[in-house]
C-alpha cells in the first residue's frame, strides 16, 4: 500500500509561483508513474503534469512553459513548481501514482490506483 501526501497549496496573486510536494510511503516509489491532477467544482479531474518512472514528462498545454514536474527518488517525493499563475490555475491539486514501465506517463484518471488528499489552489486577480 502506498500513501501520498500533498503539501504546498495555497493563496498566491497571479503572475506568482507556488511548489506542491507530494510525499509517497513505501520502498518502491522509484518505479512508480507520478501524476499531478486538478480538479473544479462541476468539471472532470485533469492531468495538469505526469512524470514517468524513467523522468519522461507530459504536461497539460495549458501548463507547459509553467509548470516543471521533477522526481526526487532519495525523498519519495514529486513536485510540481507552478509559475506565472493565473486565475484559471485555481483548483484542487491531487498527486496520483501508479507502478509502470519507465517510460510511460498515464494520462488518465482510472489508470492511477494511489492518490493524495488534494490541497487547494487558488490564484487572485
Amino acid at each position: 500500500q502506498v500513501q501520498l501526501v500533498e503539501s504546498g497549496g495555497g493563496l498566491v496573486q497571479a503572475g506568482g509561483s507556488l511548489r506542491l510536494s507530494c510525499a509517497a510511503s513505501g520502498r518502491t516509489f522509484s518505479s512508480y508513474a507520478m501524476g499531478w491532477f486538478r480538479q473544479v467544482p462541476g468539471k472532470e479531474r485533469e492531468l495538469v503534469a505526469g512524470i514517468s518512472s524513467g523522468g519522461s514528462t507530459n504536461y497539460a498545454d495549458s501548463v507547459k512553459g509553467r509548470f516543471t514536474i521533477y522526481r526526487d527518488n532519495a525523498k519519495n517525493t514529486v513536485y510540481l513548481q507552478m509559475n506565472s499563475l493565473k486565475p484559471e490555475d485555481t483548483a484542487v491539486y491531487y498527486c496520483a501514482g501508479v507502478r509502470a514501465i519507465s517510460w510511460y506517463v498515464p494520462p488518465q484518471v482510472k489508470e492511477y490506483n494511489y492518490w493524495g488528499q488534494g490541497t487547494q489552489v487558488t490564484v487572485s486577480s
